[in-house]
């Protein structure tokens, strides 16, 4: 399988407690293999394969917050 590398800005998120919120929820996405948070940039970026692009905003709403490809 290939893997996949999927980019999202989530603008809300400003705490070590925000970046464990998302995380926790992504990690649990059938397919992801790592999820790499980083406050400064509001950026994460979700590598896997067969990722699911609603999926993981889906996962990344039940943490608290909006999520936008790029």
């Amino acid at each position: 399988m290939l893997e996949q590398e999927l980019r999202y800005t989530v603008a809300g998120m400003s705490c070590g407690h925000c970046e464990a919120a998302v995380t926790e929820q992504v990690e649990r996405v059938a397919g992801v293999e790592a999820v790499e948070v980083d406050l400064g940039s509001k950026r994460v970026v979700v590598r896997g394969a067969e990722l699911s692009d609603e999926v993981i905003r889906r996962a990344i709403r039940a943490a608290g917050y909006e999520a936008a490809l790029g």
